[in-house]
């Protein structure tokens, strides 16, 4: 199954938003960690692995390609990087899915025009009954 990108998340991220990334980054940097925050940090983290994804399989291409002979140390360094691969992968593919399923369950509305104009008032709560106080 296909995942997103992060180049994908991030225009996601950058149109939910209406606001380019870095100055998402800069606007996070000053809020308490929330929705913002998750999405940045799942987009910075998928990204991560999409780097260790392409630089284990440049390593493993030298591996494969540098040795004519496979001693037991080649055969150990091709083994470690094809689990480093595998881990990679399946990070790349952890993250891609959890930031898309969130990103698809958010969507932009425009702000109401005064603060509180298009919510309806709540209705009033009963006063409390009256106890009389008997002398005991």
């Amino acid at each position: 199954m296909a995942h997103p990108t992060s180049l994908e998340i991030a225009a996601q991220i950058e149109e939910l938003y209406g606001a380019p990334l870095s100055d998402l980054e800069a606007l996070a940097r000053q809020r308490p960690p929330g929705m913002l925050s998750a999405l940045l940090d799942g987009c910075h983290r998928l990204a991560l692995a999409e780097q260790s994804i392409r630089h284990t399989r440049h390593r493993l291409v030298e591996l494969v390609s540098a040795a004519a002979l496979f001693g037991p140390a080649e055969v150990s360094h091709l083994l470690d990087a094809a689990r480093r691969l595998a881990e990679s992968v399946a990070v790349r593919d952890a993250q891609a899915a959890t930031t898309a399923a969130v990103l698809s369950s958010l969507g932009r509305t425009d702000a109401p025009a005064t603060p509180g104009a298009d919510l309806p008032l709540p209705p009033p709560s009963p006063a409390p009954p009256l106890r009389a106080s008997v002398p005991h």
